[in-house]
């Protein structure tokens, strides 16, 4: 039972609307009116496919860690208020028990059903799920959901911790080195703090388990057909894969993408996108990685996290993809979408640092994990510079060095500026890191004058890394053509004399590449949406010029 104050929580920025009685009466046909008594559990934690919820008389909390004695209360619904996060639309689990307080009456809508409605009457989809991304920041922030306990200084901990953050999966973070409670959690969970790090879910306790069993417990990994004949198969998840996932299953092709970390690609790290359409006051990359994947699930697309592609090849006139669990994807078409991997300074011990002090994304994680102290960031481009402007927030000062000697050769000029007028940032021109300082941490740099080859200290508990990428492409082998710096070459310059190809077709037919892969791309997250969309249109005609059962294209 609650014991705490059952006050209706107070709604805040849209987190927890009021449905009209015209909403309402809109969902009655499709759901189901039934009574509760004080006590009843409507959801728990873990499960997965639980109906949307609407308060109709009484009040229901929504409860962190239920029933244990950590257990917190999230929110509390009065008539009119509905229950549930973005975990309702897909498919996860339910990272919190949901109790009735004061007896009364719900509908219940099956999660189907709840989509098709929400289909009809767009405001109300909208409604719901602003509401429901809100609740989720909400539930990232309380440290809802899981448990990961291990050690700050394990490799493994900070690979379950980035999976976690880059998936935005609610969950609590214990420190063996810096929180009292985790030793005595481990004891109660019969774990030593050698089997560390655990993951604890409900009654489930997880000894380091990989990416893969994490996925598979919070319902984040669609399983894969493997003996489906997909339409499209996308590979990677990034902004112009998740863009065609959402106009091919929109458009009636049997859809799936895979990805190895997760969807949103590097655009998902980014803490405030400010210059993508349609969002005058920013987004943040998470945000809007949630929003196209419940998009692309809306149409039907499948979306399996992890799937890390190893191999394509042809087979028996399709495609076949290569997954590093051993099985296999096979489909008629195919998007390349994996983007580009993070480019490494040349500077000794970068490898023994990494796992404890040199990052490539500037998260909430490394937020935390670096507040109150020194940073050092490394690049001259958006991403380091929007990795400045949020780590400033955190940190007593943000040591930027630029190999340029104008900070606006690489960067938007309004991010320059923003910068420049930040007082705890010191902008270093024409510098380079040479030597990592510290033993097991980061304590220090010593960097170098590019122009006077002068060495100086700076001081820094954390070095971020954003020089650029190389194109992931190394999983294709010799299936389709690169240039000599990797990156696929696609449209006219891949034809060798086998046919024309499309603009985004690479030297395969049947196969594209869209985003930061292929060779000529724009680099921006926009330029690659656009890709994606454009890649669907040309599969259509790939298709039909092959004589494949197409169907029909809503122009």
């Amino acid at each position: 039972m609650i014991d705490e104050p059952v006050e209706e929580t107070r709604d805040v920025d849209g987190a927890f609307p009021r449905l009209t009685d015209a909403q309402i009466a809109q969902l009655a046909p499709v759901g189901e009116r039934r009574l509760i008594q004080a006590g009843d559990l409507l959801f728990r934690a873990g499960d997965r496919g639980y109906d949307f919820f609407v308060v109709l008389a009484g009040k229901v909390a929504t409860v962190a860690d239920y029933g244990t004695p950590d257990q917190r209360l999230i929110a509390v619904h009065g008539p009119g208020r509905f229950l549930g996060e973005i975990s309702l639309l897909t498919g996860q689990a339910a990272p919190f028990a949901a109790v009735v307080v004061d007896p009364g009456e719900v509908l219940a809508v099956p999660p189907e059903r709840l989509k098709d409605a929400a289909t009809q009457d767009p405001a109300l989809g909208d409604l719901i799920v602003r509401a429901f991304l809100l609740r989720r920041s909400i539930l990232v922030g309380l440290g809802a959901g899981l448990k990961i306990i291990g050690s700050r200084f394990s490799a493994d901990s900070r690979r379950l911790r980035e999976f976690a953050i880059r998936n935005r999966i609610p969950h609590r973070w214990l420190d063996l080195e810096g929180d009292a409670n985790s030793e005595e959690l481990l004891r109660q969970c019969g774990v030593s703090a050698d089997e560390t790090p655990v993951v604890i879910w409900g009654d489930r306790v997880l000894r380091n388990p990989s990416n893969a069993e994490l996925a598979d417990v919070i319902g984040l990994h669609d399983a894969v057909q493997s003996t489906a004949l997909y339409d499209l198969l996308i590979v990677g998840a990034g902004p112009a894969g998740l863009a065609a996932a959402v106009y091919g299953a929109s458009e009636g092709l049997m859809t799936i993408a895979v990805d190895g970390v997760a969807v949103g690609g590097q655009a998902a790290t980014t803490s405030r996108i400010e210059n993508y359409l349609g969002f005058p006051a920013g987004i943040s990359g998470s945000e809007l990685a949630e929003r196209a994947t419940v998009q692309a699930r809306k149409f039907g697309a499948r979306l399996s996290v992890p799937s890390e592609a190893r191999s394509l090849a042809r087979r028996d006139g399709h495609y076949v993809v290569g997954l590093h669990d051993g099985s296999e994807v096979e489909a008629r078409n195919v998007v390349i979408a994996t983007g580009a991997r993070y480019r490494k300074l040349d500077v000794p011990r970068l490898e023994e640092l990494e796992g404890t002090s040199v990052y490539y994304a500037a998260t909430s994680m490394e937020a935390q994990l670096c507040r109150g102290d020194e940073v050092a960031v490394v690049g001259g481009g958006n991403s380091a510079g929007q990795a400045t402007v949020y780590l400033s927030q955190f940190t007593p000062r943000v040591h930027l060095l630029v190999r340029e000697d104008d900070l606006g050769v690489n960067m938007s000029r309004y991010l320059a500026d923003r910068i420049v007028r930040t007082p705890n940032v010191e902008i270093l021109l024409r510098h380079e890191v040479r030597e990592l300082v510290g033993e097991g941490t980061l304590e220090g740099l010593v960097v170098e004058n590019l122009e006077t080859h002068e060495g100086r200290r700076v001081d820094a508990r954390a070095l971020f890394v954003f020089i650029g990428a190389d194109p992931h492409t190394d999983w294709l082998g010799d299936c389709v053509a690169l240039d000599d710096r990797g990156y696929v070459i696609t449209g006219s310059a891949a034809a060798d004399g086998d046919g024309e190809r499309l603009a985004l077709e690479t030297s395969v037919p049947g196969i594209f590449a869209v985003g930061d892969v292929r060779r000529g791309s724009v680099k921006r997250m926009a330029s690659g949406v656009g890709e994606g969309a454009m890649a669907v249109r040309l599969v259509h005609e790939r298709m039909a010029s092959d004589g494949q059962p197409v169907p029909p294209l809503d122009l």
